[in-house]
């Protein structure tokens, strides 16, 4: 398995993997605006998106954005996106991909690298605590505008 930075070469294949991330979510399929909106975080260089590949066939992504912390001084990332094919799943590509957020996080002297999910999706809390990852003291708050 190889853990690489994406580039405008794999957007097709990130698209692909965008798009059924949100059908993961309960989103219908819409293939035009991922791809639109995948393409314009990477040309305006607003996310960083790293891809699992095997044998050729991309079969995961993580999706950062960046930040900061104030009270740090210091840069920090939202790891806003990670998914995993059906098929891959259990193979170690969610680790994999994980490991690449945290070791891209140090090398860019971030301070912290944050994520949600929901308090149900036991197998993506289990695969977070198992990299030592720990729910902060922050209650989050959220106002929705559409």
């Amino acid at each position: 398995m190889e853990i690489l930075h994406a580039t405008l070469n794999d957007l097709e294949e990130v698209a692909g993997l965008f798009d059924e991330y949100r059908q993961f979510y309960g989103l219908e399929s819409d293939t035009s605006s991922a791809k639109a909106f995948i393409q314009l975080r990477m040309a305006l260089k607003e996310s960083v998106i790293f891809i699992a590949v095997i044998n050729g066939k991309t079969i995961g992504f993580a999706q950062l954005y960046p930040t900061f912390s104030s009270i740090a001084l210091q840069r920090a990332y939202i790891l806003n996106d990670i998914y995993v094919t059906d098929d891959a799943r259990g193979q170690g590509v969610g680790t994999a991909l994980m490991e690449n957020v945290f070791q891209y996080c140090q090398q860019q002297s971030a301070r912290y690298v944050t994520l949600q999910t929901a308090a149900d999706n036991v197998h993506a809390r289990k695969l977070y605590e198992n990299l030592h990852m720990k729910q902060d003291q922050y209650c989050n708050y959220v106002k929705y505008f559409n």
